[in-house]
């Protein structure tokens, strides 16, 4: 299965869908206001000038949208209607793109994906509360379609997202005070790193899966097991991620260069393992060089080589492997062979060994 096709071919699919819920303008025909009334008016330039176009500005920048997309193939992989899930698959995605227009306040960040974040063009204000709005706004399927959709099923939905959206907030919070200073960051271990990416990059994945496989009525255990599959693919394309920070020229481009997660102090699994298996002076240095928060690239440079040198990335690309491979193992298990089943396991091996 061609992946990159594939991808390409969803994604407009997906933007159409979300198009549908949250239009580049808001009328007084918007889904928005069927289902949620205004009492008084809908001021629709404010809407429009606060909401729709900070959103639609990020959403036209691209992105994979691999969460969306791994939601349809489990929907296929489950044997339900394509159709049917397309409108549902839009909450992932959506949320993923707000918590990248806060993630960039919050980290200071100067561009995203090769333009200026969000809050650089419209002010930290709208950047906030379109982001905010970002987290809400793709619920609007299930508020539409609830006549269609079994009560019980519905439940189980939400219930799914207020966990996964608790969980976004545990995993930023472990980034962001490890990698601020706030908490003790120096003596981390892989499960403290692989939880935090759990948390953070392994939610959307996860609650994408969930939520699909629950619309597709699967078992209890069979829901769980694919939210799992699905966080380890979330935790693996993070690791993927650090490793293209430091390796990947074009990936690094469109952040600001080689290294940005050197100048924000992150503790990547690349950071731990050296720290873990550095010599007294090596450590001290790399600690001392992510401290310092610089962006001179030569010092950058530096920091990359001391992880080079204790083989760091070679043991993230083979950590990222196993798991995938490991949470495969148990979901391999209870889906019938299909064609479908081999999509979504050539889809999890593509993340993961992606160069962009």
């Amino acid at each position: 299965m061609d992946i990159t096709k594939f991808l390409q071919e969803t994604a407009p699919l997906i933007d159409t869908a979300i198009e549908k819920y949250i239009p580049r303008e808001f009328t007084e025909d918007s889904v928005l206001f069927k289902v949620n009334p205004p009492k008084f008016s809908s001021n629709l330039e404010a809407l429009n000038k606060g909401i729709a176009e900070p959103i639609w500005e990020i959403l036209d920048r691209g992105g994979k949208r691999w969460r969306p997309a791994l939601f349809l193939l489990i929907c296929e992989a489950l044997d339900k209607n394509f159709e049917d899930c397309l409108d549902f698959a839009v909450i992932p995605e959506v949320v993923h793109n707000g918590t990248l227009m806060v993630d960039d306040i919050e980290d200071s960040s100067e561009l995203r994906r090769g333009k200026p974040c969000t809050y650089k063009i419209y002010g930290v204000d709208i950047a906030v509360n379109a982001g905010n709005a970002m987290y809400y706004l793709p619920l609007l399927p299930l508020m539409e379609k609830k006549t269609q959709v079994p009560s019980e099923t519905l439940r189980d939905i939400y219930e799914v997202y207020v966990q996964e959206m608790i969980n976004l907030s545990l995993g930023q919070a472990m980034d962001i005070t490890w990698h601020r200073g706030i908490a003790n960051a120096d003596n981390l271990d892989e499960e403290n790193y692989l939880q935090m990416c759990a948390y953070k990059t392994g939610t959307l994945a996860r609650m994408s899966a969930k939520i699909s496989a629950v619309l597709a009525g699967a078992s209890k255990e069979l829901v769980e097991k694919l939210g799992s599959f699905a966080e380890s693919i979330g935790v693996a394309f993070q690791m993927q991620d650090d490793v293209l920070d430091l390796t990947g020229k074009e990936f690094a481009e469109k952040k600001g260069g080689v290294g940005q997660d050197i100048t924000e102090g992150k503790r990547t699994l690349m950071v731990i393992h050296t720290l873990k298996n550095a010599d007294s002076v090596d450590r001290k240095r790399l600690i001392q060089i992510l401290n310092m928060h610089t962006s001179d690239q030569t010092l950058r440079d530096e920091a990359i080589a001391l992880m080079q040198k204790y083989d760091a990335i070679e043991h993230v690309k083979h950590t990222a492997t196993c798991i995938v491979e490991e949470s495969w193992s148990e979901v391999d298990k209870l889906l019938p062979a299909s064609e479908a089943k081999e999509k979504l396991k050539a889809f999890a091996e593509f993340l993961i060994k992606r160069t962009i």
